[in-house]
C-alpha cells in the first residue's frame, strides 16, 4: 500500500507544481513573457552569430508562443492532477484496475516531458540559441523539470506486485 501511495503522491506533487507555474504565468504574465520575447528575439545571444536569421521579433508571435506554453502547462497540470485522483481512487483495487488507472498520469507526464525537452531545450535552447544567453537561459531549469517528470513517469510505471 505504501508503494501505491507513493505512486499517487509523486504525480500529485507534479500537478501541484504545474498548477503553481500556470498560476504564476497568468498572474505575473509579463515576467515570463519577457523571457519568451528575449529568447525568440535572440537579442542576448553571442554577437555576430550566423544564426540570427532565426530570430522572431513580432510581439504577436511572442504572445502566441507564450499563450501556447501556458495552455500546455495547464493541460499537463489537468491531466496529471486528474490522473493522480484516479490513482488515489484505485489504490485499494486489484492490480489490473490499479495498472489501468496509471494511463492519465502517464499521458500527462509525457506531455510535460515534451514541453521541457522539445519546447524549451530543443526549440528555445538550440533553435533560438538560448544556451548562448547569460540572462535568459532556461535550459538548466528545463532539464531539471524534465528529470523530475521523467523520474516520476518511470517510478509510477514500475512493475507492481
Amino acid at each position: 500500500m505504501l508503494l501505491r501511495l507513493s505512486k499517487v503522491i509523486l504525480p500529485a506533487l507534479s500537478a501541484i507544481f504545474l498548477l503553481v507555474v500556470f498560476f504564476n504565468n497568468l498572474t505575473d504574465y509579463n515576467s515570463n513573457y519577457m523571457f519568451v520575447q528575449h529568447v525568440l528575439s535572440m537579442d542576448t545571444t553571442f554577437p555576430g552569430n550566423k544564426l540570427m536569421y532565426r530570430a522572431i521579433t513580432s510581439p504577436v508571435i511572442h504572445t502566441l508562443f507564450y499563450a501556447g506554453i501556458i495552455a500546455w502547462e495547464g493541460l499537463c497540470c489537468g491531466l496529471i492532477g486528474l490522473g493522480s485522483i484516479r490513482l488515489f481512487k484505485a489504490r485499494k483495487e486489484p492490480l489490473a484496475v490499479w495498472k489501468s488507472a496509471k494511463g492519465l498520469v502517464s499521458i500527462g507526464l509525457v506531455c510535460s516531458l515534451i514541453q521541457w525537452y522539445f519546447a524549451f531545450m530543443t526549440i528555445g535552447g538550440e533553435w533560438f540559441l538560448m544556451w548562448q544567453s547569460k540572462s535568459w537561459n532556461g535550459q538548466d531549469a528545463a532539464f531539471r523539470l524534465f528529470c523530475f517528470m521523467g523520474i516520476t513517469l518511470l517510478f509510477v510505471n514500475q512493475p507492481d506486485e
